[in-house]
């Protein structure tokens, strides 16, 4: 591809996705709608997904940063309900969207019916973290719906290969398909397992935040790499090695933390909002060369594949719920709870993304019925985002799901902080009793007072709050130490302009700043 259409679309898409943010639609949403109407506009070249790029180049850093700040604890307290739908719903759905696609569409054999369901079967990372994330959704919700497509990725790529085997005749049976899904997930967990510890280490020995950051963006192609070499699960590979290092990531130097956070916070923006608006873009690529399937026929047989993609969620999601507390007294004992309205919203927040559309693109030529397959996935992939996208907000709202408790979850914060800082009071005490460590008065005051500050600061949040601004003191203290800051970032300009200091020494005054500003605005988010 040359230069200035790649940046064109990584702009295009930054700004689209920066208008979301000002609007109530969830970004991925604008996205492909922009990427639809794009596709058509006269001089806008042809973007057409490679799987050779999307898979190694794409995926990898978008599963990191999902993994990274996913819990990992919080994983693993819902490890039942996100291996029945990472593995079991991904496999039923293979078999159950394939079967249907086999039913209705003539001529169409069952082995390239079950590779379509394969295709269709996992719900996207992105989509659901993005979704998830602008609706507010209960905790324990979005705890599932994004272990699940950390997961899902692996075993629908896993399940794609082994009915491709059968489409194309070489498949080496069940036993074979059995054995190839367990090398393929032991073999990515394992080489997960053997690279997170060494990756750790030396994320932890390395000092200089600029080399700490290459390693960081170094690591989810690492991982993923090194598992596809040895024919095992890229995705379970970086997935491992992530939810380590980001359940780990307190023992790295402040300084690559902070620079790490921003520096994937703007690859996370970029690549999700390119994704997006690809998908969006491959519908004059998918429309060319239906041939049979033109027309009527081949849009019933999109709704009616979009249909079962949805219809199949249901059947398992509500079994898979309910089944084993009725079976089992110790399930019921060590998990909450739930009514009906639970299992809907992770039914209807199935959004299939792009993995899905390069899994499609990754079909070879000679797979009969090829380009049925690519425009079905479209179709699917579509139809998902924006019906179940855009009624997924009002649905939430009419079933009245239980909202977090930000007064209980402030509450929690102030009571660990008080915790946190009498542990450290009493340490600069026993700090101060050593010689070593004497201090003029004036400075031990200071210390003592920075800790009053960031004790007080999350229990102001509960207080009352200013008639006038609405806001709480604590907001206000935040608000007027920005201001003078800023005064000061004024005098330091105004004193390079008159060749006071030079720019070197401005460049230092002004990072002393920025790292003050950094500070509080870490504490207002």
């Amino acid at each position: 591809m040359e230069v200035l259409p790649l940046v064109a679309l990584v702009a295009g898409s930054a700004a689209v996705a920066g208008a979301a943010r000002r609007t109530p639609v969830p970004a991925p949403l604008l996205l492909v709608a922009a990427g639809l109407l794009a596709g058509y506009l006269p001089g806008v070249p042809s973007y057409t997904l490679d799987p050779h790029i999307v898979l190694p180049l794409l995926l990898p850093p978008l599963l990191h940063t999902a993994a990274v700040d996913s819990s990992y604890l919080d994983l693993r307290a819902n490890i039942r309900p996100i291996a029945l739908l990472s593995v079991g719903y991904v496999l039923f759905a293979t078999l159950a969207v394939g079967y249907a696609a086999y039913l209705v569409v003539p001529g169409l054999s069952l082995p390239v019916a079950l590779v379509l369901g394969a295709v269709v079967a996992p719900p996207d990372a992105v989509a659901a973290t993005a979704i998830a994330r602008k609706l507010g959704l209960p905790n324990r919700i979005t705890t599932i719906l994004q272990g699940e497509s950390l997961v899902n990725d692996a075993t629908a790529i896993t399940a794609y290969k082994v009915a491709l085997a059968a489409a194309v005749g070489v498949s080496a049976g069940w036993a074979g398909g059995i054995a190839e899904f367990l090398l393929a997930s032991v073999g990515g967990i394992g080489v997960g397992l053997l690279l997170m510890v060494p990756i750790h280490q030396l994320r932890k020995r390395l000092k200089e935040p600029l080399l700490q950051n290459t390693l960081s963006l170094l690591i989810p192609f690492v991982a993923y790499a090194a598992a596809e070499r040895l024919h095992a699960s890229g995705v379970l590979a970086v997935v491992v090695v992530a939810l380590y290092l980001g359940h780990r990531n307190w023992q790295v130097d402040f300084a690559t933390r902070l620079q790490e956070e921003a520096v994937w916070k703007v690859v996370a923006f970029v690549l999700e909002s390119v994704v997006f608006a690809l998908i969006g873009l491959q519908l004059p690529v998918v429309l060319k060369g239906l041939g049979e399937y033109e027309g009527a026929a081949a849009a019933g047989y999109a709704v009616l594949v979009f249909l079962a993609v949805v219809a199949s969620r249901f059947l398992w999601v509500f079994p898979a719920t309910f089944m084993p507390r009725w079976m089992s007294e110790r399930i019921r004992t060590r998990e909450p709870d739930t009514d009906w309205k639970a299992p809907v919203v992770v039914g209807w927040a199935g959004m299939r993304g792009v993995v899905s559309l390069a899994i499609a693109f990754s079909v070879p030529m000679s797979v009969p019925h090829r380009n049925l397959i690519l425009f079905l996935t479209f179709t699917t992939v579509i139809g998902t985002l924006v019906v179940q996208g855009l009624t997924l907000p009002p649905l939430i709202k009419v079933l009245r799901l239980p909202a977090r408790d930000l007064q209980a979850e402030t509450l929690a914060e102030a009571q660990a902080q008080s915790e946190a800082s009498r542990a450290a009071d009493e340490r600069l005490t026993e700090l101060l009793q050593s010689p070593e460590n004497q201090l003029p008065p004036p400075l031990a005051d200071r210390l003592r007072t920075v800790l009053e500050r960031r004790r007080n600061a999350v229990w102001e949040r509960l207080g009352e709050v200013n008639p006038v601004t609405g806001e709480s003191a604590d907001e206000i203290y935040r608000r007027l130490a920005r201001e003078m800051i800023e005064a000061e970032r004024e005098v330091f300009v105004s004193l390079r302009d008159r060749r006071r200091i030079d720019d070197e020494m401005l460049r230092g005054l002004l990072r002393r700043l920025d790292l003050e500003e950094a500070a509080a605005y870490r504490e207002e988010t």
